[in-house]
């Protein structure tokens, strides 16, 4: 699937022309070692959910203003009102009362016609005081811009409120998957929240995987069925006390987990690996991960709680390491990548299994320029996180990774990506990268670290905002229809 930018915005615009209420702009291209193509966003506007999981209720036919606004003193006013929509009337007749449901998708279809005219208008905007993306770092950066706005003008997330910490409602903050606990206690306090469920674009699911696999789990019996229950038995509850969950088979539900069991116990309930979104560290395409539908967030491992101490490093001249790696032997990739480069004299390649006494991990991504970020048991890592953190190139070798906010990011033009294959040509393929290049790709991975920053309070377009945003296209993915038997 490799197109050229002009074909890919022509395919844009004849995909907005007809009203599809989509974010169709922000696709990676295919890559060699990643799997996104398989199931890409484009894809995805082709077809509707598989056909074992469709319903009347889920349908992601083009959203069409016309069908849901019916006065035309109301359509196309940002300060419509609540009555205008459920008593409007035409010729001094009223018309058909609509639902809560219909009035959000209707809210929602004027965001991709303000995309739509970023793209046709080339994006001119308001300035914005915090940050106006730019360069090709961005897939498009003005769209990606008009979208990010969009999203801080209408997105109302509703968090449901039963379930007792520490399972829910509460997440690790100084841990491996810290971005769980940090997710879920800005997400309380945000602006996006609301407290009127029926004005909410989204459901928050606010359970934590990790609190689940510490609290409920017994360590070494390899016994799955009591977490797998927990999380079953919380749908069953909401599903019971609210309509909102049967309403759409949970297609406007999102859960978030960053533990590797994320995925595993999401399986246990049908329709929420089906339907909602899975804002998922594990972002693995062999997996069942679907980058049409689920988010891949990034893992990022905070030992003090916060980023202090994390953020910076030398310029490319005081780098006198070409590639760094140190890390366990788990998994399929990371043996084979240290039974090639493993202690050798080379002093550009410094990989270990455990790093000599007294010498800093950080310390060594600081005097490197690239640094290694391999699978291990599964896709994820916080290297990646750390690289970008630090000044030291991510260099990615994964197989089935969705790689987070890729509809957004161009990550090729800030990392590498080496196939598992090339492991053995590892040095050559580095050194071949040209210093000019080299430099290049450091300073906008620096540009792009402020996407992946952990703030408290969350800052416009950190990583918070950025997994919100991810979470957004994916609801500008669908269209919903209420049932009327729910």
């Amino acid at each position: 699937m490799q197109v050229s930018s002009w074909s890919k915005h022509l395919w844009i615009l004849a995909s907005l022309a007809v009203g599809v209420a989509v974010v169709v702009f922000m696709v990676p291209k295919a890559s060699s070692t990643f799997s996104f193509n398989s199931n890409s966003l484009q894809e995805y506007l082709r077809s509707r959910f598989p056909d074992h999981h469709h319903d009347p209720r889920l349908d992601t036919s083009p959203a069409n203003a016309d069908d849901l606004f019916v006065d035309d003193e109301l359509d196309g006013k940002p300060e419509r009102r609540e009555e205008g929509y459920k008593n409007a009337t035409r010729n001094g007749r009223p018309e058909k009362r609509y639902s809560d449901l219909e009035m959000v998708e209707a809210d929602l279809v004027q965001a991709p016609a303000a995309i739509r005219e970023a793209i046709v208008t080339g994006g001119n905007q308001t300035e914005d005081p915090d940050y106006i993306p730019n360069g090709p770092m961005y897939w498009n950066s003005k769209v990606f811009h008009r979208s990010y706005l969009e999203m801080e003008k209408r997105l109302k997330i509703f968090i449901y409120e039963e379930g007792d910490p520490p399972v829910f409602h509460f997440g690790p903050c100084k841990h491996t998957y810290a971005i769980e606990g940090i997710f879920m206690a800005n997400m309380e306090v945000s602006r996006f929240r609301t407290f009127d469920h029926n004005k909410a674009h989204l459901f928050f699911l606010p359970f934590s995987v990790t609190m689940i696999t510490q609290v409920i789990y017994v360590p070494e019996s390899h016994e799955w069925s009591q977490m797998k229950n927990t999380a079953s038995d919380y749908i069953n509850v909401i599903a019971q006390k609210h309509p909102y969950w049967n309403r759409t088979l949970g297609a406007d539900h999102f859960m978030l987990a960053c533990h590797d069991w994320g995925p595993e116990i999401s399986f246990a309930i049908p329709n929420l690996y089906k339907n909602s979104i899975r804002a998922l560290c594990n972002a693995n395409t062999s997996e069942q991960f679907n980058p049409s539908r689920d988010v891949s967030i990034p893992e990022i491992h905070l030992p003090g709680g916060g980023t202090r101490g994390m953020i910076g490093g030398p310029p490319p001249s005081k780098r006198p390491i070409l590639v760094f790696y140190a890390g366990g032997v788990h998994g399929p990739i990371r043996p084979i990548l240290l039974e090639h480069w493993e202690n050798k004299s080379d002093p550009d390649v410094q990989i270990y299994k455990y790093l000599p006494q007294n010498v800093s991990y950080y310390g060594m991504m600081r005097k490197s320029r690239y640094c290694i970020c391999p699978s291990g048991y599964e896709v994820a890592s916080p290297r990646m996180v750390e690289g970008l953190y630090m000044g030291c190139v991510p260099v990615l070798i994964k197989d089935g990774y969705v790689i987070p906010f890729s509809d957004v990011l161009n990550w090729e033009t800030f990392a590498v990506i080496v196939p598992v294959k090339d492991i053995p040509n590892l040095k050559t393929i580095l050194t071949a990268i040209p210093m000019k290049k080299y430099v290049q790709m450091q300073q906008r991975g620096i540009q792009m670290r402020r996407h992946f920053e952990v703030n408290s309070p969350p800052k416009r377009y950190d990583v918070f905002h950025m997994i919100l945003h991810s979470i957004w296209l994916r609801r500008l993915n669908v269209r919903l229809h209420e049932h009327e038997d729910s």
